[in-house]
């Protein structure tokens, strides 16, 4: 039934030892090997007990021989799937907690969670989806060939591409938090991985949209038609984003591969939101002509500095925690930021120095002003359910489904 590949085996490309990350995702998680047809043996026809088990063993397959890297293919796989797993969900088909449904870490084979119930199952996949998503957001900001003046370039259209994958993962994770994760009881919560946690998902969900913000804050540096107003408005959006995902993090439980990594890479992008926020008010404020507004004009652009080399040490804590991972180049808002805000801080501090020593009770940093987001997750709806599960279909292939499920209720009473 064309249920395994093997063209994968050959040729697999070796992941660099220390991976570079841009759009930071944490570790995928894939399908392991688990018995559905022994689960499901009579409840339902065979032919969609083996559609469940070849798609779920491809995705399997595929994602561990290109290490997610076939990620065009994987979707539509895992979309598949999803069309005739959702039929597990229904109650009226008593189905949801018959298979114990396996899941691993594609990145060390190691097994961790063996849940009985098909809400987790259909939760891990539409996660998956969303890692998959990230991974090819990721892929577009670290292109394979450098320009000849030794800096990285990354075209316009990558950049915008990659802001439309980073919606539509949000997108994907919102789904989980707001319409699977509440399905699940209690208890099979504390059993699942704790990548799966509400705050997690959230937190990766705004993110997202944190980091197609500062796509954007990059686009429109680079555009000429771009005001002021609408640069600095990006960059207090952008601090606004990840000052919610460290909100959602640091509630929840990080002991796991990657929770205290990805804290990191929060804490450092917070940073450089914040940086970047300062800057770009210093630029409004400076455009005032009373001296109060050239006095707070440079305490944000030294609180901009101050914050920069704040956002390095961050970087570094982020790449050395486990595993370890390599920063990109700067590029984008910013590369153009660490060499804006040095010098401009250094030279607003010589021009109103003078201010500065007359009025220092003014010395105080400005409050951010606050703005509306304006980027929001994608809407996301799962596929049809497969027209196998028509209950006409079920029973013109002698499974007549609910009768079989009416038999097993009278067994329980009588016993």
């Amino acid at each position: 039934m064309g249920c395994t590949y093997s063209v994968y085996g050959v040729g697999k490309k070796k992941k660099p030892s220390i991976p570079e990350v841009v759009v930071f995702a944490p570790c995928m998680r894939t399908p392991a090997q688990c018995d559905l047809q022994r689960a499901l043996k009579g409840l339902i026809p065979r032919a969609v007990t083996d559609r469940l088990s070849c798609l779920r063993n491809r995705i399997a397959l595929v994602a561990e021989d290109t290490g997610g890297s076939a990620i065009t293919e994987l979707q539509q796989a895992l979309e598949e799937y999803l069309s005739i797993l959702v039929g597990l969900t229904k109650k009226e088909h008593g189905l949801e907690d018959l298979v114990e449904f396996k899941w691993k870490n594609l990145e060390d084979g190691r097994q961790e969670t063996i849940v009985a119930n098909a809400w987790f199952e259909l939760l891990s996949v539409v996660h998956m989806m969303a890692m998959l998503t990230l991974s090819e957001a990721d892929s577009l900001m670290i292109p394979k060939d450098y320009s000849g003046s030794g800096f990285r370039v990354v075209s316009t259209d990558c950049k915008r591409d990659a802001v439309d994958l980073l919606l539509k993962a949000a997108g994907y994770l919102e789904f989980c938090v707001r319409n699977v994760l509440c399905r699940i009881p209690p208890e099979i919560k504390q059993s699942m991985s704790k990548d799966l946690q509400d705050g997690v998902l959230e937190a990766i969900s705004i993110q997202a949209l944190g980091q197609g913000t500062e796509i954007q804050l990059g686009l429109a540096i680079e555009s000429q038609k771009a005001t002021l107003s609408v640069k600095r408005r990006l960059a207090c959006e952008l601090l606004i984003y990840y000052s919610q995902a460290y909100q959602c993090l640091s509630g929840c439980d990080l002991s796991h591969g990657y929770g205290k990594k990805h804290m990191w890479f929060i804490k450092w992008k917070f940073v450089e939101a914040k940086a970047a926020a300062y800057y770009y008010h210093g630029l409004v404020l400076d455009k005032g002509s009373e001296p109060t507004c050239h006095i707070s004009a440079v305490c944000c652009f030294l609180a901009a500095q101050e914050l920069l080399v704040e956002s390095k040490k961050a970087c570094i804590s982020f790449c050395l925690a486990a595993p370890v991972t390599r920063a990109p180049p700067l590029w984008g808002a910013m590369k153009h930021l660490h060499q804006k805000i040095p010098e401009v801080a250094s030279r607003k501090s010589q021009m109103y120095g003078y201010l500065l020593e007359q009025e220092k009770a003014l010395q105080t940093l400005p409050e951010l002003p606050d703005f509306q987001l304006s980027l929001r997750p994608d809407d996301y709806e799962l596929p049809a359910m497969d027209p196998a599960w028509d209950s006409e279909n079920l029973e013109k292939q002698g499974q007549p489904l609910k009768n079989h499920l009416k038999d097993c209720e009278d067994e329980i009473e009588t016993e």
